[in-house]
């Protein structure tokens, strides 16, 4: 039995207005996507980690590993057309049973206590993912009308997003659906249920200007509490 960690860093600038791709702006003075390897490798599970990066990227992060002196171990795995082959490629590069959790590598906020009680929860009941319950008002959109949800039954899905290898194995064996929109979408499809593990709010994604502006803030806050 064996952990692993697919961090998925497949993403483009587009939305955070610029050319740099997200997961290598700076965080405090270091790449995003190093801040989240940095979080596997300190955790208790220590997972082996297999980093998914488009061929077109995977210079520029040597040359980053280069200049920040970064030496936590990693395999870079070809990132793929969508999310969801580039999470097969690495999934086909696994040998033997064990846990994989699945994280995105613009989610650099997550907590070592996290990413352990996943792999925990995940081997007793076989997957689990991380999801905070939503905290605003709901709404779905269907046929140009819309109609409002029960808030305290709709969660929001974060990663790490944990399986038992076999099952998310055979979960990527079937072909690609626009609807899988992440990997417990996918599992899912297949007719395994889905468990959920209360996430974090700090845990967010960074996609727009903005959420590099509030992680910024969030770890300058988590250093402070540290030092007093």
């Amino acid at each position: 039995m064996k952990d692993y960690a697919i961090i998925v860093a497949g993403g483009s600038g587009n939305r955070m207005q610029t050319e740099t791709p997200k997961q290598f702006l700076l965080l405090k003075n270091l790449p995003v996507l190093m801040h989240t390897i940095k979080a596997f490798a300190q955790s208790d599970t220590q997972p082996k980690i297999l980093l998914v990066l488009g061929k077109d990227q995977q210079d520029s992060w040597a040359h980053l590993c280069e200049e920040f002196n970064f030496d936590i171990p990693h395999e870079i795995i070809d990132g793929g057309k969508e999310r969801f082959h580039s999470v097969k490629n690495a999934i086909q590069t696994i040998e033997g049973d064990g846990f994989v959790a699945i994280h995105d590598a613009v989610r650099p906020l997550v907590s070592k206590s996290l990413i352990d009680n996943c792999f925990k929860a995940a081997k007793v009941q076989g997957n689990v993912i991380a999801a905070i319950p939503s905290s605003d008002s709901v709404r779905i959109s269907r046929d140009q009308k819309t109609s409002a949800l029960k808030r305290d039954e709709v969660y929001l899905v974060q990663t790490p997003q944990t399986f038992n290898i076999n099952v998310i194995k055979e979960a990527y064996n079937q072909d690609f659906a626009n609807h899988f929109t992440d990997d417990a979408s996918v599992v899912e499809s297949i007719g395994y249920g889905i468990n959920i593990i209360e996430g974090e709010r700090e845990n967010l994604k960074i996609t727009y200007p903005i959420d590099l502006e509030l992680a910024e803030l969030l770890l300058k806050n988590s250093e402070c509490k540290k030092e007093l």
